[in-house]
């Protein structure tokens, strides 16, 4: 087949689809957020949508939520370009979900009533462990935003066609990627400012359906161009990547057994063993997760949505295998990887080649990818949206009305303050996401969940099941989590220079190509973009912090429990009957 290079031939009509189908989005998002707001009345149906959402609603809601543009675009590009390896991450994202059902789901929405920090302040002091639990809600979030704004303006001078050199309506694709990062983090803050959790539930619920749809129709399109031969669709994606039968094997992006060099290789394994463990602990603390738990009536709706969260994550999950070998066959990995590098065009572009193949040549294409790219930039309003309800309620609820305030103010002044963040967070992730445009977007995504897991989970799980657990012992596995997270990053390769970097990475020497393996004359050495570990001589040499953080947040937090003198059995009894029954909740 002919090769698709994004927006080549049908460009002027696929930019004018992918606009119009994007306002189309934010005009019936819109007036849903207004018709919500108008259900508003309380601090319980800001903050949790007066727990009114049946567990179904909130299973397409935590999808909406979960499945951002790095599921969804990223995805489907790493298995695109490295095969086997990039399905570890549909592995790593979904098995967490088993975590989050089986040991936060239920005993969070019973303990809680807003936000993370009610569990974790139920048996404690609360001024300190809601500081603490407070700030990590703030940069895990504001991490997960710059992620996800940065994503929305790299891919919009791609999927509207703006090539270097050329401009749209007068702007470049720089300017147009600033515009774009701008515009989102407004509908962002709008979103929440109006409508609370009711209205940005419902985006969420709408941008889900899309997703599963238009992931759903390209699936299919795959197999019909197969004849629903998955063999011939792997074969042909092999051929089509240029590493032959390799590349339906481990070791193409994580995991490399690099000749000669023992050192380097161990470096590898455990680094893919780094990013594993921040993916499937990471779900379990995240909190713009943990608060869609207080969202429904009942611990058996909280249990149930995460039952049906997990069964359209998963099919989700399922269909990006189809995206990610169905580009690698349809439009070859060298093409997609000409147009991005990182691989984060290959869903549009093999939209755009379906739509050619089978929707009526260019035109087809050009509408198919003007969906596909509408449901991205859907994609990323409504996780953008609940990670900015996530962090303004914590500022609201934990910081203004029980730091500052001491618990006496009224719902209405706290709905307000709530409101107030929303639109300080929302300008300082457009403020970072300008400034950041040019950094590596699954970095930030795999930061934030290396926080989240180091920082709230072991402050999560042993205050529900650890009856010596303390103060100190919460804000020390907070900070300390949080610290570790953040120090490894900043003396990891990403920060160093390297294939993962944030900074621009010098080329192999000569000495460093054959340490690593790689001939001198590769295309590796060229691009600077052989194994991390070879390129830098970075202190820490992992690329994601989670193998080192994690286990410290964990030891952080016990070491500061068993030095403190401070029990308070009475208040764990309670917690704990009411966590399992829902005894007293809310």
């Amino acid at each position: 087949m002919n090769s698709v290079v994004l927006a080549a031939g049908p460009a002027v009509s696929a930019r004018t689809l992918t606009i119009v189908l994007f306002v189309v989005f934010v005009a019936i998002t819109l007036w849903i957020t207004i018709w919500a707001s108008r259900q508003t009345r309380s601090a319980t149906d800001f903050y949790a949508g007066g727990r009114s959402f049946s567990s179904f609603q909130n299973g397409m809601a935590i999808g909406g939520d979960y499945m951002s543009a790095a599921s969804f675009l990223g995805i489907a590009g790493i298995i695109a370009l490295s095969g086997y390896d990039g399905f570890l991450y549909s592995i790593g994202f979904l098995v967490a979900w088993l975590v989050a059902l089986l040991l936060v789901a239920e005993l969070m929405r019973n303990s809680g009533k807003y936000t993370m920090a009610d569990v974790l302040a139920f048996r404690m002091r609360q001024r300190p462990v809601r500081t603490a639990a407070s700030i990590s809600t703030i940069v895990v979030s504001i991490f997960y935003l710059i992620a996800q704004m940065v994503g929305a303006g790299s891919l919009v001078a791609l999927l509207l066609g703006i090539k270097t050199g050329e401009t749209f309506m007068g702007m470049s694709a720089e300017t147009a990627k600033i515009v774009t990062i701008i515009l989102i983090g407004i509908l962002m803050i709008v979103y929440v400012v109006i409508g609370g959790m009711k209205g940005t539930t419902y985006v969420q619920i709408v941008k889900a359906f899309m997703l599963m749809l238009g992931a759903l129709l390209m699936t299919l399109l795959v197999f019909v161009a197969y004849k629903f031969n998955i063999s011939d669709l792997l074969g042909d994606a092999a051929e089509k990547s240029g590493k032959g039968a390799a590349f339906l094997e481990p070791g193409q992006r994580y995991g490399k057994d690099i000749v000669g060099n023992v050192a380097a290789s161990t470096v590898s394994k455990l680094d893919l063993l780094s990013l594993g463990l921040a993916l499937v602990l990471g779900t379990a603390g995240l909190p713009h997760i943990l608060i869609r738990f207080y969202t429904v009536p009942t611990a058996k709706a909280a249990r149930r949505s995460v039952v049906w969260a997990i069964g359209i994550i998963g099919t989700f999950y399922l269909m990006t295998l189809a995206l990610g070998f169905g580009a690698a066959a349809l439009v070859g990995s060298a093409d997609i990887a000409k147009q991005d590098a990182a691989g984060n065009t290959a869903a549009p572009q093999l939209a755009q080649a379906l739509g050619e193949k089978y929707l009526g040549g260019s035109t087809g294409g050009a509408v198919l990818l003007a969906v596909i790219a509408a449901v991205a930039f859907a994609t990323i309003l409504a996780v953008v949206a609940g990670l900015t309800l996530a962090s303004s309620s914590s500022v609201a609820h934990d910081l203004y009305a029980n730091v500052i305030k001491k618990g006496q103010t009224g719902e209405r002044d706290e709905v307000k303050v709530a409101r107030y963040a929303a639109f300080a967070i929302g300008a300082i992730a457009i403020l970072l996401a300008i400034f950041a445009r040019g950094l590596n977007v699954a970095f930030l995504v795999a930061v934030a969940f290396a926080i989240a897991a180091s920082a709230n989970l072991p402050a999560i799980l042993f205050s529900l099941f650890w009856k010596k657990f303390n103060t100190r012992g919460a804000t020390w596995g907070i900070y300390g989590g949080l610290g570790s997270a953040l120090l490894v990053v900043l003396l990891s390769p990403i920060v160093w220079g390297g294939a993962q970097s944030t900074l621009p990475a010098a080329k192999l020497t000569p000495a460093q190509a054959a340490t690593c393996g790689v001939p001198a004359d590769s295309k590796e050495v060229a691009n600077a973009s052989a194994l991390f570990s070879c390129t830098t001589d970075a202190p820490i040499p992992f690329s994601n912090p989670g193998l080192i953080s994690i286990p410290l947040g964990f030891l952080f937090a016990a070491i500061g429990a068993a030095t403190s003198r401070e029990r308070d059995e009475e208040k764990y009894a309670e917690l704990e009957v009411r966590s399992l029954t829902g005894a007293g909740a809310h």
